[in-house]
């Protein structure tokens, strides 16, 4: 039995999209929820669900998190709503799903009666009716319209799964029943190729087999589709639902599936298939995917969507006319036939053209150049193909950004031909065997090599050496950067720490490059810099003992907080901060430990400097108290001048501690009572600063008590004690 894979079948990509948003958000921390399921297939959604995704009917059931916005898309009612519930939204709404919408709201806006053409109560449906607060009528068929009151302007929208052919025909429902018609056409160009795959396909078979989810619009479309033929049809999920009798007698089975069905459901359901006719199969059966085409790959599907999306929804480009969609035909069935056998070489051919294998890497010149593909002379029989997808391992917008006419380029020989007589090629896999040469001995060399910066993904960047390279955050630079965007787009020298050709994977560093530059530049560095030298610096990091301050070119020296100012610094915080651009001075340089020291006070204007002629021996100043000692206290008075009033000279008695005259912070007068430049010393006094006013306090005290007193004599002092003498001796 002979079982044919129609060339459009599985997972569009606005599905493969929306199932890859998903499993990246489930590798983060947050909880993931998703309002109604993601897609409609049930064992996706299975697997998502182990993943970690969870199905909620409401906003309110995700207590935190994050909710994922489902391929169908929601209104933005309630998109509002779970945002209100505080929840992190992300939108995995499939573009053609978003392109309706902005249409529907934007008809509204200007007046139109919107008709939608699709299945009343579909998510889709709900989402573009949604966008548009709700007014906008939804009609599954021609005959639905029959009964439909119609303004005078009406815009008629489709949803993105439904049949051309229902759309066309409830264009002409419409025909003549309204003064202006407006009609877009908003179904999904993969829908449109699937459903002409499918019909293609179900005209050369015996049965089909249609793979999906039971609650999937467009995969019972598809169905119906296939059974219009008149081929038998059956519609399922898995290989479970397989019946063996189904096959009994058949030669050529077709398979198709809807876009919400993955690649490896459809595998699953051809093996299965292949063991229920397991006598055959050994015989004669063989299994193929339709070679006519290259089946679009979802890069080239994202491409359409995108140039659908850029376009101003109310362009005449997008616009389809009444005519137009009155009258166009579905689209062209792209039709599956078996692969041929390859003719013989003649003896001519032979020794005109070269022969080539699968696995070759040959020279090609380019010879013509389209958005999706490019063609390459090899020197074969016939001009080779390189599809887009086969350009470069990251993605391209159109092959036109990669090569022009005339590059002469290595390419990879995929198959010797296709099905039009064309070697296909890859550029991709060329680039990459040679990329694993280079690397190799790059790493055994340890020689740097060239790269661009891709883009930023967790622990590091992404960088393009032929293969996609892993550069971690570590390994960026010599220090810590903690905004890895801002490289993006910069070409590095690279050094390779690892690779494994086999797992695919390059691990690179940048640090390892600029320490050898920095290491080279390193003895120059300190052999050109002299002590007593005053620099530029930058502050780039404070430590309580200090600064650490680059002089440029990554050299750092110390900046001892003891060096910062004339006066004492508690904290280097307080003189300066990260990121202050300063002169200091090298004061001294250790080549062989690779250590400087710097000052900064050095660089400023000298407190000291005629220090006795400001403050001469026996002036009296004012001054703040900064520090109690035991033998006594330090009064500043100025910045960078400090003098000592011993505890002697403190007070005119006895004082234990400094605490019983003075305290920190107090504003005190202090007599110059010594001054030594060279030892920038300064000797204060509060006693005798006090001295003088108390001294004539009590003069005047003793001059006041003297003009007050009387006379007094000597007998005055005496006499009593004298004439008891007398009286003794007279007794």
């Amino acid at each position: 039995m002979q079982v044919t894979v129609a060339q459009h079948a599985g997972f569009c990509f606005g599905v493969e999209r929306a199932v890859a948003m998903a499993l990246a958000e489930t590798k983060k921390d947050a909880p993931l929820y998703c309002l109604g399921q993601l897609i409609h297939n049930p064992q996706v959604v299975g697997e998502l669900a182990k993943q970690g995704l969870q199905v909620v009917d409401s906003p309110q059931e995700a207590s935190c998190g994050t909710m994922i916005v489902r391929s169908h898309g929601l209104s933005q009612e309630i998109v509002d709503q779970i945002e209100a519930c505080g929840l992190q939204v992300v939108d995995a709404t499939c573009p053609f799903v978003k392109r309706a919408q902005k249409l529907a709201k934007k008809l509204v806006s200007e007046g139109y009666q919107v008709i939608l053409v699709g299945d009343p109560g579909h998510p889709e449906v709900c989402a573009i009716v949604g966008s548009a607060a709700g007014e906008v009528t939804v009609a599954d068929s021609p005959a639905s319209l029959t009964q439909l009151a119609v303004g005078s302007k009406v815009g008629l929208l489709a949803q993105t799964t439904q049949d051309f052919a229902n759309f066309r025909a409830c264009v002409g429902e419409l025909l003549g029943r309204t003064q202006e018609l407006r009609a877009y056409n908003t179904i999904c160009t993969a829908t449109e190729k699937r459903m002409a795959a499918a019909m293609e396909l179900a005209r050369e078979v015996q049965l089909m087999l249609v793979i999906g989810g039971k609650n999937s619009a467009n995969t019972k479309r598809l169905a119906q589709v296939c059974r219009a033929t008149g081929v038998p049809t059956h519609h399922i999920e898995t290989e479970a639902e397989l019946d063996p009798n189904w096959f009994s007698g058949l030669e050529h089975v077709g398979v198709t599936a809807g876009a919400s069905t993955p690649k490896w459901m459809i595998e699953g359901v051809v093996s299965k298939m292949m063991e229920l006719d397991k006598e055959k199969v050994q015989q004669d059966s063989e299994v193929e995917v339709q070679p006519q085409k290259e089946e679009a790959t979802a890069t080239e599907e994202a491409t359409e969507v995108e140039e659908a999306t850029d376009k101003q929804v109310a362009t005449e480009s997008e616009e389809a006319t009444v005519e137009d969609v009155a009258t166009a035909g579905e689209a062209p069935a792209e039709t599956t036939q078996a692969q041929p056998a390859e003719p013989e070489q003649t003896d001519m051919e032979s020794q005109a053209f070269p022969t080539i294998n699968q696995g070759d890497i040959i020279k090609g010149k380019v010879i013509q150049v389209a958005d999706d593909e490019a063609m390459v002379d090899i020197g074969y029989k016939s001009e080779g193909v390189i599809h887009k997808g086969e350009l470069a391992y990251r993605p391209v917008a159109s092959a036109k950004d990669i090569l022009n006419v005339g590059d002469e380029i290595d390419v990879y020989v995929e198959r010797v031909e296709d099905g039009e007589g064309n070697p296909v090629l890859s550029k991709r896999k060329a680039d990459a065997a040679h990329a694993w040469v280079v690397l190799e001995e790059a790493q055994q060399k340890g020689e740097a090599i060239e790269a661009p910066v891709l883009e930023r993904v967790k622990g590091g960047l992404l960088v393009d050496v032929g293969v996609r390279g892993f550069v971690p955050a570590s390994q960026v630079d010599r220090r810590f950067v903690d905004n890895l965007e801002q490289f993006i787009g910069q070409v590095w020298q690279l050094k390779v720490l690892e690779m494994d050709r086999e797992r695919n994977n390059v691990v690179l560093s940048r640090r390892a490059v600029l320490e050898e530059e920095f290491q080279a530049q390193k003895q120059e560095i300190y052999d050109s810099l002299t002590p007593g030298e005053i620099v530029d610096g930058e502050v780039k990091r404070l430590t309580d003992f200090g600064a650490f301050v680059d002089i440029g070119r990554g050299v750092e020296g110390l900046l001892h907080v003891s060096e910062m100012a004339f006066s004492r610094v508690k904290h280097p915080s307080d003189v300066v901060s990260e990121g202050d651009k300063i002169k200091v001075m090298i004061l001294g340089v250790d080549k062989e430990r690779e250590r400087l020291s710097l000052g900064l006070k050095q660089t400023l204007p000298d407190p000291w400097e005629n220090i006795d002629q400001k403050y001469p021996e026996g002036s009296i100043v004012e001054g703040v108290v900064t520090r109690l000692v035991d033998f006594g206290a330090f009064v500043k008075l100025e910045d960078g001048i400090e003098g000592l009033v011993h505890i002697s000279q403190l007070a005119n008695r006895h004082v234990a501690k400094a605490e019983e005259v003075v305290q920190s912070g107090e504003k005190v007068k202090v007599k110059v009572i010594s001054v030594d430049t060279q030892r920038h010393r300064i000797g204060l006094s509060i006693r005798e600063a006090e001295q003088p006013a108390k001294g004539q306090s009590r003069n005047n005290q003793a001059a006041e008590y003297q003009e007050s007193a009387p006379e007094v004599t000597l007998g005055d002092l005496f006499g009593d004690l004298f004439k008891g003498q007398d009286a003794s001796k007279d007794e």
